[in-house]
């Protein structure tokens, strides 16, 4: 009989470590056998990520094409209209998408901004899909605001680990980008929260990140990991054109899924930027220790994306069976075998 331990906020630094230090074929053991024990194996949920609104941020994240620091020839534009994000999320969801995630390049959404991000929220959700939405810093009156729309889950992430932070941004602090996760969990909305790897850090550093998340009072529910997609014109783009060695392999990007599933069990762990680049053997590893969610599309908010026809492809490669619906991974954990809920 099967015993599922439950969720621990007390990982220690040192506990981490000696995770991403195991045997590879051991972490991904250890990680694919707490993954059946919270998931439905071989279920992966697809979901579509829109710029709503791109470029001219203020913020100097090193990473981004989006950033008004950085020369990286990306246009910025307004606000889109609610109907235009209506009709890419009906698309998205004749693709087979169930959660739709809404991405604003702001450091924090103006007054004037609420109602339309409201609306969208509303409508998209009113679609029958799941809403994912990303627009900064948020007060604790506008988290409120978006839970008022119905929005289930907000994205933020922290990026990397604490001692790597100051490396990748300095407009904003890691502190910063916490408050408004105390804000977003208070108002009732599911967090969305994770990072990028291979911008140069260490594995110190990576276990630093999944160190953070790991400890918060309660985990994130959905956890994206992103590899670099370095651009031309951002000082992270440009550090590693010079220096490619700095990128994580693709073992190491395994070894951090990994890590995360197993600290993180009952979160969604998804497979987000950096995918478009990975072979398929790569990505079958990273289902096996314990990812069971993606971006569809051919495009992120920025970035390049695998697209949906390559996607159909991979799951049919290796057996996979798309999420069906929002809130079927709940469905499916009630529906594992009586002896591994015990």
């Amino acid at each position: 009989m099967t015993t599922i331990a439950p969720a621990r906020n007390d990982w220690t630094r040192e506990e981490i470590a000696a995770l991403f230090d195991l045997p590879f074929t051991e972490l991904v053991f250890r990680a694919a056998e707490v993954h059946r024990a919270h998931h439905k194996p071989n279920t992966v949920q697809r979901s579509t990520l829109l710029s709503i609104k791109t470029g001219g941020c203020p913020e100097d994240c090193g990473y981004c094409s989006q950033s008004a620091h950085n020369d990286s020839g990306l246009k910025a534009t307004k606000l889109m209209e609610v109907q235009q994000v209506l009709q890419s999320a009906a698309q998205a969801k004749d693709m087979g998408s169930t959660r739709f995630c809404m991405g604003a390049a702001f450091r924090n959404p103006k007054p004037r901004d609420m109602p339309a991000l409201t609306e969208m929220v509303r409508q998209v959700k009113a679609m029958g899909l799941e809403t994912c939405m990303t627009a900064g810093m948020l007060t604790g009156e506008q988290a409120a605001q978006l839970a008022d729309a119905g929005l289930d889950y907000y994205n933020h992430n922290i990026d990397t680990g604490p001692e790597y932070y100051e490396r990748v941004a300095t407009t904003r602090s890691l502190g910063d980008r916490l408050l408004t996760l105390e804000h977003v969990r208070a108002a009732g909305i599911n967090v969305c929260c994770g990072g990028i790897v291979g911008m140069g850090e260490t594995r110190e550093d990576r276990v630093g990140f999944v160190h953070v998340l790991a400890t918060m009072e309660v985990h994130p529910e959905s956890v994206p990991v992103n590899a670099l997609v370095p651009v031309k014109g951002t000082p992270l783009g440009d550090m590693l054109a010079d220096t490619p060695m700095a990128q994580i392999d693709e073992i190491e990007f395994v070894r951090t899924v990994a890590a995360a599933r197993i600290t993180m069990p009952e979160s969604m762990v998804r497979l987000s930027a950096g995918r478009e680049s990975m072979s398929a053997s790569t990505q079958a590893l990273c289902f096996m220790a314990g990812a069971n969610s993606i971006f569809s599309g051919e495009q992120l908010l920025t970035a390049p994306n695998a697209g949906d026809d390559s996607d159909d492809a991979l799951f049919a490669r290796l057996g996979l069976e798309a999420m069906a619906a929002p809130g079927a991974n709940a469905a499916a954990c009630a529906s594992l075998p009586a002896e591994a809920a015990e």
